[in-house]
């Protein structure tokens, strides 16, 4: 994976770190800078490794930090 690539699964952990209520994909992308379509694909490869989950309340997914990341996020976590 490129550098830019885990940078922002980094980032977009340590975001849902300190939101333990959880956030959108538009919020997570107006945050980090990015297009929303940019995160998503992150936020699904690190759903899909077990690191955050989703929960769809109403219209909205929220995606959240599952607490065994307690921000303790080691570089083959996250690749």
């Amino acid at each position: 994976m490129n550098d830019n690539g885990e940078r922002l699964k980094r980032i977009t952990l340590s975001i849902l770190n300190k939101h333990p209520e959880g956030l959108t994909i538009r919020t997570l992308s107006e945050m980090i800078g990015v297009h929303r379509q940019t995160i998503t694909k992150y936020v699904l490869e690190l759903k899909g490794a077990g690191i955050i989950y989703r929960r769809k309340i109403g219209p909205a997914i929220l995606h959240y930090l599952k607490e065994r990341y307690p921000g303790n996020f080691e570089k083959s976590d996250v690749s």
